[in-house]
């Protein structure tokens, strides 16, 4: 148990980090006069993935390349898979936003860009300022969309309504003092900054002392763990029946991950994907992507029993890694 201890206090002082850490960054933007638009797909959008962001980016200055990708291919796989398997059993989630159709295409496009790149070249900073360049430009498309089209929301508007409405906070409302929020926020990057020390360090411990290798733990535990508040938010969602916001909340997740969290920890941090991710992972996330995107486009509802063969696709590609130790 000892050796599981790190990584469980690790994972809860990112969560309770990285909620400080959006609430002190809301109420300071708020405070300032940042439109609720810009706050919302920005600092809501981008903050509530700071537990994968400060987890990869320790792991890569570690030097445990199988934690910092694992943990990004291992999130939008357990996204696609698990999270969403979970949200249409409670509510079967019908598309109708051509936003969302139209987002969870450039989920796919990223998660092919990101798996051609691993397996031809080392990701180089270079990498990860083309992909950080496509976030923001990303994020301009969906401000300028949501502006001119405010009915037809798209997956970054989503993701952020999502973690509004598990924490109402978020939302952002005027008053109050400025240097309490300034000081929330760095109380939280300092909590988050921890908490992915002690993970990291964790789950390296964890993989020496039962001779698992570091990506299928990356892949796996801190992959899940890291995600929790794209758990909660969409299960939040989906208990509230808002089935386009928890689809859209997992699509703008997935299209954050690998811009915003992979771009941003090979430009601190360049690093070569480890080969059982290249060669197999990857694999498994452009198929489950194509897998939801193809029911989006076809104008189906992702039904209680297909939630429940997502979940299933899940539980077997964890059985498939833990037996191996090596993902191949």
């Amino acid at each position: 148990m000892e050796t599981w201890l790190p990584l469980i206090a690790g994972l809860i002082m990112l969560v309770i980090g990285g909620e400080l850490l959006v609430r002190g960054a809301v109420k300071v933007a708020t405070n300032f006069g940042v439109s609720p638009l810009v706050i919302g797909l920005t600092l809501v959008g981008f903050g509530t993935s700071t537990p994968e962001l400060v987890t990869s980016v320790q792991a890569a200055l570690s030097g445990s390349p199988g934690i910092a990708f694992g943990n990004i291919v291992g999130s939008n796989i357990a996204n696609v898979l698990l999270i969403l398997g979970i949200s249409s059993i409670i509510t079967p989630i019908a598309i109708a936003s051509g936003a969302l159709k139209r987002d969870g295409a450039v989920m796919v496009a990223v998660a092919v860009v990101f798996s051609i790149l691993a397996l031809t070249m080392p990701l180089g900073r270079a990498v990860g300022i083309a992909f950080v360049a496509a976030l923001a430009a990303y994020i301009f498309v969906a401000f300028r969309q949501e502006r001119s089209e405010p009915a037809d929301h798209g997956a970054a508007y989503d993701k952020s309504t999502a973690a509004q409405g598990v924490d109402p906070a978020f939302s952002g409302s005027a008053g109050g003092s400025t240097m309490i929020g300034l000081v929330t926020a760095v109380v939280g990057l300092a909590i988050v900054v921890g908490g992915g020390y002690f993970l990291v360090n964790g789950a390296v411990a964890i993989a020496r002392s039962y001779g698992i290798s570091e990506t299928v733990i990356g892949l796996t535990i801190v992959a899940v763990g890291t995600s929790m508040p794209e758990l909660v938010t969409s299960l939040v969602a989906a208990v509230r029946k808002q089935a386009d916001v928890a689809f859209g909340n997992i699509i703008g997740s997935n299209i954050y991950n690998i811009l915003g969290i992979g771009g941003v920890t090979v430009l601190i941090a360049p690093s070569e994907v480890p080969a059982e991710i290249a060669n197999f992972d990857n694999y498994v996330m452009i198929g489950a992507s194509l897998l939801v995107v193809l029911v989006a486009y076809t104008g189906r509802r992702i039904a209680r029993w297909e939630g429940a063969l997502l979940l299933a696709g899940y539980v077997a590609y964890v059985a498939f890694l833990w037996p191996t130790g090596n993902g191949v």
